[in-house]
């Protein structure tokens, strides 16, 4: 059985006719132990109308609530016998069983059923908690289509396995399919909600050269793209495959509670060992009640609470961060990011879109703002420069008529030049300063205007014809709208943020000081970054690098907690950091802080919780205050609460 099927198994359980047949002998047990409590023998009252069985009425009860334990709790007693063979004391089952058989010996046969019995529930409840908390993970699995419609090179439309598709196959995707596998869109235009890769809840428009995902519905339109991964590698694949191997690393308080439960669970009984020894070999006391009293502890003492304090709280903080759009690799990451002291943060394709937007028109002489972009825009329109497509895009945006142009000249690295067929002046150069300048003469008040929009961050793009310089357009790095508000967030959570990036002073400074960073390390490299993440190390502890996972990685491995951004379709970004926000969204870096603080802190109160019951309880049993009845109800209170606490994670905001 494979773990996706397992889990499935798992979350089923309370559907399950053993699950209810076990639910049903609790309570039959709960009754006895009840009456038990109140010293009324059940069997005894049965047997009323034959006296001379009456004296037997407990040998009678004892292969009935046999038959329980054995129905109910064979695997605990099977692996507790196992570990008594190899003489593992650590084990709980062994524990378990030591304290049924006990139980037995004392004629206390409801108390023995209710040990096995309630001890096998919080055992269920417990993979309960762990499949729910898994849950979100889980229907991702449940997505993934099996099959998927290919055209072949007859044009022929055949439904085919994933495991047969090759990169380059033709995908059909109809009006609510579910897509297959990662793939460029060749025909068609559509909306796709690509919510269970990204957590994104709007769909996101689709044509021809965008890629779409595994795993994503296509809402409306008829899409034919095609196939760029197998299924094995496709992103839903890779996120599958990580998030499943994130449960299995343990975070570092569960290496440590699990250790000390190694230790903890045969130093119990050692102890409950000498509370029987000592008062009845030294002191010549009565061997039954202090028998009794170490079958109590042995109880209370189960550290089942205590071992699931970690892990069920941890599942459910990676389920619910995988909701949202945010690839969890490991248990020890949300502890990590919950402790941050700093973070540092690249500022392109981070902080920023990456890509530019034009944020000034600046006409001069007698040319008007929209004759400026429409002429500009004509002659860029033959251009695939980022830059370019800028301006082209913010006259398309403006719904300005764009002019033609004739005669087009890309210079490579410098601008471009052509013929407006609508100018007057019909020759026009575009680009830089200093390309404007070995052409045409420019104006000292158009130095001037360059130098203070690079002052401000700006690059900006020089329209001159041979009157003179017909006006300036600038453009910037598009900043996220959500930048300054997760600035203000991270501060507000005592959070030190410095930007390390490799762009030039002037933009870096100017997107710093929008968005509210005060400290600013820029024109660096790659490992001028990583140096950068071993000084943060050193001055704060615990430090989480906010970067694109590609140039970025050396810095990401070195920080305690990686963060790459956009990192859907990414294999580099999903590999490189210990956090992949799939979506894009800066603003759930502040919410994976909380969250993981929320997660230490329920942790936490879990252990607290845990241990100062056991010991409360087992102060009681040596000072003979405490019952058998008494322990089983506490243990199995506790590991309840610890689970509904942890469970609680699931529903953070």
């Amino acid at each position: 059985m494979t773990e996706a099927q397992a889990l499935k198994t798992k979350v089923s359980l309370w559907h399950d006719t053993k699950f209810r047949w076990m639910m049903f002998s609790v309570a039959i047990v709960a009754v006895f132990e009840f009456f038990s409590l109140a010293q009324f023998d059940v069997f005894k009252y049965l047997l009323a109308g034959k006296p001379d069985l009456q004296p037997y009425s407990r040998w009678i009860a004892a292969p009935f609530f046999a038959a329980i334990i054995v129905a109910i709790g064979w695997r605990t007693i099977w692996s507790g016998l196992r570990a008594l063979s190899k003489l593992n004391f650590r084990s709980i089952n062994l524990l378990m069983v030591v304290a049924m058989v006990g139980a037995f010996y004392l004629g206390e046969f409801e108390e023995a059923a209710v040990v096995i019995t309630l001890f096998t529930l919080g055992e269920t409840l417990e993979k309960f908690g762990i499949a729910t908390s898994k849950s979100a993970l889980q229907a991702l699995v449940d997505r993934a289509p099996k099959t998927a419609a290919i055209k072949d090179a007859n044009g022929q439309i055949r439904e085919i396995p994933l495991a047969a598709i090759k990169v380059g196959d033709i995908l059909i995707v109809k009006p609510s399919d579910m897509i297959a596998l990662d793939a460029e869109v060749l025909t068609g235009a559509s909306s796709v909600d690509e919510s269970t890769i990204t957590g994104e809840p709007l769909p996101k428009d689709k044509h021809p050269g965008d890629p779409v995902f595994a795993g994503t519905l296509n809402m409306v339109g008829y899409l034919e793209a095609k196939v760029t991964k197998r299924a094995a590698d496709s992103t839903l694949a890779k996120i599958i495959e990580t998030t499943f191997a994130a449960t299995k690393t343990k975070a570092e308080t569960q290496k440590f509670i699990e250790t000390f439960a190694g230790y903890y669970t045969p130093s119990i009984i050692f102890l409950a060992t000498l509370l029987v020894i000592v008062p009845t070999l030294l002191f010549n006391q009565p061997f039954n009640p202090w028998f009794e009293q170490a079958i109590t502890i042995l109880v209370i003492a189960c550290p089942c609470a205590l071992v699931i304090s970690t892990p069920i709280s941890i599942y459910a903080s990676i389920g619910n961060a995988s909701a949202r759009g945010a690839l969890i690799k490991g248990g020890k990451y949300i502890e990590a990011i919950g402790q941050v002291k700093a973070v540092a943060m690249d500022k392109t394709r981070t902080l920023t879109y990456g890509r530019p937007k034009v944020t000034d028109v600046i006409p001069f002489g007698e040319t008007s703002r929209e004759h400026l972009l429409a002429c500009a825009a004509g002659i860029e329109t033959y251009s695939e420069h980022p830059l370019a497509q800028a301006i082209v895009m913010a006259a398309n945006e403006e719904k300005i008529e764009i002019h033609g142009v004739e005669n087009f000249q890309a210079v490579m690295g410098k601008g471009a030049k052509g013929d407006c067929v609508v100018c007057y002046d019909a020759h026009h150069c575009i680009g830089k300063l200093p390309f404007i300048t070995e052409e045409h003469e420019v104006q000292d008040e158009i130095v001037q205007k360059v130098a203070a929009l690079q002052f401000e961050g700006k690059t900006s793009i020089v329209v001159s014809s041979h009157s003179g310089v017909e006006g300036i357009i600038a453009l910037t790095d598009a900043l996220k709208p959500e930048s300054k508000q997760t600035i203000a967030d991270l501060r507000d959570l005592g959070i030190a943020i410095v930007m390390l990036t490799g762009d030039n002073h002037a933009p870096a400074e100017a997107v710093a000081k929008e968005v509210g960073i005060t400290e600013v390390k820029a024109e660096m490299l790659p490992e001028h970054k990583a140096d950068a993440i071993k000084e943060l190390l050193a001055k704060y502890g615990s430090v989480a690098m906010v970067g694109d996972g590609v140039n970025d990685a050396p810095a990401l491995a070195l920080s305690n907690v990686g963060i790459a951004m956009g990192a859907a379709g990414s294999d580099t970004a999903i590999e490189a950091a210990s956090i992949a926000i799939l979506n894009d969204r800066l603003e759930l870096i502040p919410y994976l802080v909380r969250l993981g603080r929320k997660t230490i802190l329920t942790i936490r109160i879990n252990t607290a919780a845990a241990v100062v019951t056991k010991l409360v309880f087992i102060v009681l049993a040596i000072l003979g205050l405490s019952s058998l009845a008494l322990a089983i109800f506490a243990d199995v209170g506790i590991t309840v609460l610890v689970i509904l606490n942890s469970l609680r994670l699931l529903r953070f905001h």
